[in-house]
């Protein structure tokens, strides 16, 4: 027996050719375009010691009978018994042209050839979009009969398959496979596709929320998938029958789930939240098609829609899928099945190696370089308050991690020090001395880095003051609030608005404000220092949403309590165990430099957060218990001598609770 399979490099195409050497005896010819023969060698590969039954013939599906050379096709006349032609476009982010000339012209090529070299049968391999959005249950002798075909594959396809049933002079048999996903044995497919499109999203809800968590999911139509080893076996099974010439065969699930169901599944595979509660699109019905259609034209929901779909990896036509009409009865295929042992197997049953498989393989994260050298290696950030504490420990890592870091501080002398630890160990580092709640002193400052580095990539306002004093204690001290504001607001807003123009003229760059946990919990005695961070934070928001379109990110850190020489003076903050490290805060940055999120906080700060939103008054409770539990310290009453602390239990347990928040 000898067999002609075109698209045996693709996925359904291999695992078919792989079939028949296993399964029958003979030779496989398979088209292969010159630019593919390494492939196709590494690909037989994972055929085993069958490989070299398999015959590569050179040629493209673009060309009229496939391009082959006339000696192989004089060659292979009368020699080929089946011809498998599998060699499609299937990808919804493909254009239309590009689609009609794989599908469409790759066919007629495709039957030009088979009957170039007399084949014995041609076997077409279509797909369940041949039916286009048709309304009901379409069996398998319908065709004509094919609903709305608007999206190019599904156009396509049904094309495609026209061109078999009219134009093919050999014997001919089509095969319409629902949407196939890997196998159910290993899990293996060799790109993105179909239900795939949606893991993205589990993984971020697994990523947010714990699995005991209910969700909302949606419930749509039924998505009929079976995995591609089914398939194969089936084709291998109905090809090889007498008696079967010019019909069609459903490769399809007799009981296909709703989209609902089947992200459910995958949900539980992949341990993410439990989708219990699901929504039907098809409620919004009511709406008027002009309606809509005049809502998603209108930019604001276009940008938001785009935006939405581009973070969750979702192709823009793939919502059009979700309420699928159609129902594919393939009761006649299923008889021919019968007693081979061939049945689609339960999704229940796989969907966890489907699942594995795109995580450990195929999962866009895994291609793109998360680390801190490939985000940050070679760019220009600027570091304030890069002498000590969270901006020295900042600087050193990402100087580490191959950063052309610029540290900015008063102190000469620490600031050479930085310098010198990080060229030690082989980073690059540049200082630049400046009073940084000095507004004339950051103009000089912006305007000699710019002329010296041209530009800067990352901007982190790390640099600030703290005081820790109760409000009944600072009546005459109007004071800490201006000097607050000056160096924490003002002096990261004027610097950042030195440095914008440049950025915004190249259209990238990123601006890190390192804010508190006490912007998002209203910490007591922190009222000076939370207003400047919080004006600070205010500024951020509504500066991202102004450059949002220009490449420009904008992130606020809410750091929690860092042991720095900013908490020095506070001597209850020595026998506190509850605070991060600079190395940890460090981290922090790092994880903002790299994924560029709008904010980076602990959960007890967005916990915080929540609370004051829902239910200020009880937030106003647990932060009033602590500032009565934690006194304020000598200095900040005007008292000399500082003197040590010894934690009760409550207040130990009290801070436990309260980590990272300043008391």
């Amino acid at each position: 027996m000898t067999y002609f399979v075109t698209g045996a490099t693709g996925f359904i195409g291999n695992n078919l050719v792989q079939t028949l050497l296993k399964q029958r005896k003979g030779k496989v010819y398979a088209l292969v375009r010159k630019e593919s023969l390494e492939k196709f060698e590494q690909i037989k590969l994972r055929w085993g010691k069958d490989a070299e039954r398999v015959i590569p013939v050179l040629g493209e599906l673009g060309k009229p009978a496939l391009g082959i050379a006339k000696k192989d096709v004089a060659e292979l006349k009368g020699k080929i018994k089946h011809f498998f032609h599998l060699a499609a476009l299937y990808d919804l982010k493909a254009t239309a042209e590009e689609q009609l000339e794989a599908n469409v012209n790759g066919t007629r090529h495709a039957v030009q050839f088979a009957e170039a070299v007399e084949a014995g049968v041609f076997h077409h391999t279509s797909s369940i979009a041949a039916a286009g959005l048709y309304e009901g249950v379409f069996s398998e002798d319908m065709f004509e009969e094919a609903g709305k075909l608007n999206h190019p594959y599904f156009r396509t396809k049904h094309d495609s398959e026209s061109i078999v049933r009219r134009e093919c002079k050999r014997p001919w048999r089509v095969y319409r496979p629902g949407i196939v996903v890997g196998s159910s044995q290993t899990g293996e497919i060799d790109k993105i596709d179909g239900p795939y499109y949606f893991f993205k999203v589990l993984q971020k809800m697994r990523k947010i929320l714990p699995p005991w968590m209910p969700a909302i999911g949606i419930d749509g139509g039924r998505i009929n998938i079976v995995p591609v080893d089914y398939v194969v076996a089936a084709m291998d099974h109905l090809a090889h029958l007498s008696g079967q010439n010019g019909k069609c065969f459903h490769l399809t699930d007799p009981d296909a789930r709703r989209v609902g169901e089947v992200l459910a599944i995958f949900a539980e595979a992949a341990h993410a939240p439990k989708l219990t509660v699901r929504i039907n699109p098809a409620m919004f019905g009511f709406i008027p098609s002009m309606i809509r259609q005049a809502l998603a034209s209108l930019t604001p929901v276009r940008r938001v829609r785009d935006a939405v779909m581009k973070d969750l990896g979702l192709p823009p036509d793939i919502m059009n899928f979700v309420s699928y009409p159609t129902r594919f009865d393939s009761r006649q295929t299923q008889k021919l099945l019968a007693g081979s042992g061939i049945e689609v197997p339960r999704l229940e049953d796989y969907a966890w190696k489907l699942w594995d498989y795109w995580e450990r393989h195929l999962d866009p994260d895994l291609f793109i370089d998360r680390t801190l050298g490939g985000v940050s290696r070679g760019k220009h950030v600027l570091i304030t308050g890069g002498s000590s504490g969270i901006g020295q420990a900042s600087a050193i890592k990402l100087a580490a991690a191959g950063a052309r870091v610029i540290i900015v501080a008063r102190a000469l002398e620490k600031l050479e020090a930085t310098k010198a630890e990080i060229e030690a160990n082989g980073g690059i580092c540049y200082i630049y001395s400046c009073d940084l709640a000095s507004l004339d002193s950051i103009d000089g400052l912006a305007q000699k880095v710019l002329a010296e580095h041209g530009h800067i990539d990352v901007l982190i306002n790390n640099a600030g003051r703290s005081i820790r004093r109760a409000v009944e204690n600072s009546y005459d001290r109007f004071h800490d609030f201006e000097r607050t504001m000056q160096l924490n607001y003002f002096g990261s807003l004027r610097l950042t608005l030195a440095l914008l123009p440049s950025m915004s003229a190249r259209k990238s760059g990123q601006i890190i404000n390192i804010s508190s946990i006490g912007v998002l919990t209203n910490s007591p005695r922190f009222s000076a220092y939370v207003a400047s961070k919080a004006a600070l934070d205010a500024f951020t928001r509504c500066a991202a949403s102004e450059f949002s379109d220009r490449g420009i990110y904008f992130t606020t850190i809410n750091m929690p309590l860092v042991r720095t020489p900013m908490i020095a003076p506070t001597d209850i903050y020595k026998n506190m165990p509850f605070i991060i490290s600079p190395d940890e805060a460090a981290d922090m940055v790092a994880q903002a430099v790299i994924y560029k999120p709008v904010r980076v906080a602990s959960g007890l700060g967005i916990f915080g957060q929540i609370i004051h939103a829902a239910a200020p008054r009880v937030a106003q409770i647990i932060m009033n218990t602590a500032y009565r539990m934690f006194p304020d310290s000598s200095a900040a009453k005007g008292e000399k001598g500082e003197r040590a602390h010894e934690l009760s239990a409550d207040q130990m347990a009290f801070m436990q609770i309260m980590k990272g928040i300043h008391l």
